[in-house]
């Protein structure tokens, strides 16, 4: 029973990382500006995103986004009640945390 439940966490922790996807994504959809300029960085097209939203990269490419404008990640989080930390976590959730190389 203690593995079932050890399983499940990293699910459900996946599952509430692509609902705050899924939330980021109408957020940017929400303003044409801002929905212009995730189309023309992501290279989607519009009548291709309902498809792409099914899958966890391209969720987490939605956070990607949301986290490299610092104006777009406190916008949203403000509308969403949310720590702007926690958008970090989804999207470490959804595409594992950035890799690091190590030099010598």
């Amino acid at each position: 029973m203690a593995e079932r439940r050890r399983s499940e966490k990293p699910k459900e922790r996946q599952a509430a990382a692509e609902g705050l996807a899924v939330a980021a994504l109408g957020f940017i959809a929400a303003e044409p500006e801002r929905l212009g300029r995730f189309l023309a960085l992501s290279g989607i097209g519009p009548d291709s995103i309902r498809a792409a939203a099914r899958e966890s990269q391209f969720l987490a490419g939605v956070l990607d986004h949301i986290t490299s404008d610092e104006r777009l990640l406190l916008a949203f989080a403000a509308e969403n009640d949310i720590d702007p930390e926690a958008v970090m976590r989804a999207r470490d959730a959804l595409a594992g945390p950035d890799w690091e190389r190590d030099t010598p």
